[in-house]
Formats: C-alpha cells, structure tokens, sequence
C-alpha cells in the first residue's frame, strides 16, 4: 500500500514591516499553507501576498485562526466563552475566505493557532466551538487537529473531515499532548531524530513520549514551522527522507479542494 502525508507549515505571519519566517522559499517544499487571520499575527496586506503565492504554487489553503493576541504570539491562553470562540474563529475564516475569493481561489482547511490549538485539543467546549464555526462557513472544509485531540472528535461528530496532525519538531507527553513549549524539552533541534520520529509515525503509527512511553498516533498532516531558522533546511530533508521511503506527499484534499 502506498502511503502519503500532507505536509503543512503556519504561513503568512508577517505584519506591517516586521517580517516572520520565510515564507517564499518554505512554500515550495508544502502542501498545505497555514496563513495567520491578522489575530495573532499576519495583517490584509500579509494575507493576500500569502493567498496569492499558494495560489500560484498550487498550495493548499488554509485559515488559521488565533486569539486576539499579536505581542503573545497567539501562544498565551485567554478565558473566553464558547460563543467567544465561535466569533473570533467565524470572523477570521471569514476575512481569508473573502480572500480568497476575490483572488479566484479557495480555502481547503482550517487549523486553530497557538494556545487555541492547544486548548482545543483537551477542552470539548472549545473544540465545539471551532468545530461549529467551521461547520456553518463551509462543511466541505478540512478541520486539522492534534492526532487524537477533543478537536478531532469534535469535527468528526459534526460531520467534517479531519487532518490528524503530528509535529515534527515537538515532543510528546504520554497522553498524547504536546509538551509545554515552556518546558526544556519541547522542541527537538536534532533534524535527524525529528525525520527519524516523523517517518516512525507515518509507517508505523507510533511515537515515543518524553518518558519513554510508545503512544499510537494517527497521521495525516506534518506541521512544519515556518517562523523557525532552521525551516527551510529541514523541510528540504524531510520530503527527501519521505520520497526514500516510499512516501508521497499528498496534494489535495480532494472535496476539499
């Protein structure tokens, strides 16, 4: 059986005149494009050139939604009601979607930001909430979440398609979760054990936690970040890792498209 994977990297998180990741050169080496909504980053002007180059790389697009948070990054929690969420991620899918549209092209997916993301993963309140939103813009859109995560559920129960996704970079705990970028040992900055994790759970669907438990994971998506230095080089290996072993790289969502 063949095997593919989506790789997908947050995109488009530039604003003003401050600059974020290289996006021109990482969206050569993607699938899927994750463009920041102007919430947690990214700006109109930063959104269009965004949609515009995956547009013409023939790119997945998708939104990504964050809490109203630019000097945090999106990486910092906030207390909001479901109907909160709700708004805040109908509005900035909406502003993409609007985008897109008038550049002759369509979103694909969506997947939640930051500290949203990460509290989606483990509150069904709040993956309720996307999930919803995501519903009543569009059923046909592809919703990503973390392997296993409440966000997951959540968009399967509310009859959407879901993207499974691991992390390349990060390390896991023994639920499944990923572990706090607070703590030392969140990020891997080892490029051959990252490839080596990342192939491990295409094929076989597993993954090592940080305390050595072996966790069955799903996955249909790699995250590459793209605001990390190292992006570029490592992405470049990484599709050279998967093509050796037999693993194509998926370019469409199908419905989705």
């Amino acid at each position: 059986m063949t095997r593919s994977i989506d790789i997908n990297s947050d995109l488009g998180e530039s604003y003003g005149s401050f600059k974020v990741g290289n996006d021109q050169e990482v969206m050569k080496y993607i699938s899927s494009a994750n463009i920041a909504c102007g919430y947690h980053a990214g700006d109109h002007n930063v959104m269009f050139e965004t949609v515009r180059l995956a547009k013409k790389l023939a790119v997945n697009i998708g939104a990504h939604p964050g809490f109203p948070d630019i000097a945090g990054f999106g990486r910092r929690e906030m207390k909001l009601s479901a109907r909160e969420i709700y708004n805040l991620t109908v509005f900035q899918i909406g502003a993409l979607s609007s985008i897109c549209q008038v550049n002759g092209t369509k979103l694909s997916h969506v997947k939640p930001h930051g500290a949203l993301y990460n509290m989606a993963s483990k509150d069904r309140v709040i993956a309720d909430a996307i999930a919803q939103a995501v519903s009543d813009i569009d059923p046909r859109l592809v919703i990503f979440g973390l392997a296993g995560s409440e966000l997951i559920k959540a968009g399967k129960e509310k009859g959407l398609r879901t993207a499974q996704e691991i992390f390349a970079d990060r390390t896991y705990q023994s639920d499944g979760t990923l572990t706090s970028r607070q703590e030392e040992n969140a990020m891997i900055h080892d490029s051959k054990l990252a490839i080596t994790r990342v192939v491990r759970m295409v094929k076989e669907g597993k993954v090592t936690a940080v305390d050595g438990t072996d966790l069955n994971i799903q996955a249909d998506t790699i995250c590459i970040h793209g605001d990390e230095p190292q992006a570029l080089n490592f992405v470049t290996e990484l599709k050279q890792a998967l093509k050796k072993e037999g693993i194509q790289i998926r370019k469409s969502w199908g419905d989705a498209e």
